[in-house]
């Protein structure tokens, strides 16, 4: 790769000396000359000239795909916090067993912790057809390295040709180190996933340009394809008992369990009322909610439905609720059964967080507001009157 200046084009306008950034041109005899050890063959200069006096050759680029021959099979990293195996797992199996039907392969479930033995059959139940088990008393709690090190050793023995995970706090820490490492690509956040008929490739689809377009990525080249889904975006399999699996033990050397961090404890979110991720109705606020006061109607009505309060971004940028109970692309993903959107207007990053919900209840003073277009049942009016005259129609009966 080289630059040069052509002599017979060169006017000496000093167009090139204003365009570099390094200070590498300077005109002698009226002709722009280059210095080769200020110059990093950036191509301002050619771009800057209008006589084509700047000639930039560059060497061909060699790029060397990797042989992803022999990779097959569907794997889903299977969370766990303290032992308990956590359900955005199931549902992440009953997603890879569509897929490997589709592929004609089998499903792999990655499971490490420490005395993991009692829960392997219920992976089995639920879709696995193979449980990779690692269990060490260091591994107990998930740690970013040793957990990284393990699925890395795992996929470069067994080659599996997908490999999925929840997009949890747990998951985009570990994943993300593990497509680095591997130099393989990832798609986040998808919120759906499906087989190329023709190319037998995984479609990745997304949110992009925040919310306002589902993308479709596709990574034909690299193995494993790997993406994290959100909690509650999948459904799980209906249990089979009678499904027989596998269970291949895996143990591996200490040095590959050493972490540098030091888990000092874990402690538990305390919630208010009811897990917004696992509620089967959720009362969620928006910006028609006017003030954090405002959101205490709502907690009384989640209260009496025995439910959980969510909120839209706008809500919680306000301050008036904690992030933790933002529903939508930047914040949680939930399907309950029913779901009641109060003051919300329905932009397509908080519709990407609850449109799977079974029910929808929109109640907006805005009859146009786009929230109603998903709604199974809208109701326009003030929600200041409405809402609590729910909660006390509920109350009544609830009572009886």
């Amino acid at each position: 790769m080289g630059i040069q200046i052509i002599i017979e084009k060169c006017t000496g306008c000093t167009l090139c000396i204003k365009a570099c950034p390094f200070n590498a041109i300077r005109i002698l005899d009226k002709k722009a000359v280059i210095d080769l050890h200020k110059c990093t063959i950036c191509g301002a200069c050619a771009s800057a000239c209008k006589f084509k006096a700047v000639f930039i050759e560059k060497e061909p680029v060699k790029c060397q795909l990797p042989d992803i021959t022999g990779y097959k099979g569907v794997w889903v990293f299977i969370e766990q916090k303290k032992g308990k195996v956590q359900s955005v797992s199931y549902e992440l199996l009953g997603k890879a067993h569509e897929l490997a039907k589709k592929l004609n392969c089998q499903v792999g479930a990655i499971f490490i912790g420490n005395n993991l033995g009692d829960q392997v059959d219920e992976l089995i139940i639920y879709g696995a057809d193979i449980v990779y088990l690692v269990e060490a008393p260091e591994i107990a709690n998930f740690q970013d390295e040793p957990y990284t090190n393990i699925l890395i050793n795992l996929i470069q023995k067994y080659k599996p040709e997908i490999l999925l995970c929840g997009a949890s706090t747990i998951g985009r820490s570990l994943i993300s180190r593990v497509a680095v490492k591997l130099k393989v690509g990832l798609t986040a956040d998808c919120t759906g996933l499906d087989i190329d008929p023709e190319k037998k490739i995984l479609l990745q689809t997304r949110p992009a340009f925040g919310g306002n377009i589902m993308a479709t990525i596709t990574s034909p080249n690299y193995r494993p394809q790997m993406a994290t889904v959100r909690h509650k975006v999948m459904q799980p399999i209906a249990p089979d008992k009678h499904r027989k699996g596998k269970i291949i033990r895996e143990q591996f050397p200490a040095k590959v369990y050493v972490s540098r961090a030091k888990l000092l404890d874990i402690v538990e979110e305390v919630e208010s009322l009811v897990n917004l991720t696992e509620a089967d109705i959720i009362v969620s606020g928006g910006r028609g909610m006017g003030g954090k006061e405002n959101f205490k109607i709502l907690e009384e009505f989640a209260q009496a439905l025995g439910g959980a309060v969510g909120s839209s971004r706008a809500a919680v940028d306000s301050g008036w609720m904690p992030y933790s109970h933002q529903v939508g692309q930047t914040g949680r993903t939930v399907a309950p059964k029913i779901y009641f959107a109060c003051g919300i207007s329905g932009q397509i990053q908080h519709l990407v967080g609850m449109q799977s919900s079974k029910i929808i209840i929109a109640i907006n003073k805005d009859p146009e507001a786009p929230i109603f277009k998903v709604a199974t049942y809208g109701i326009v009016g003030d929600l200041f009157q409405i809402v609590p005259a729910l909660t006390k129609k509920f109350k009544e009966n609830l009572r009886k």
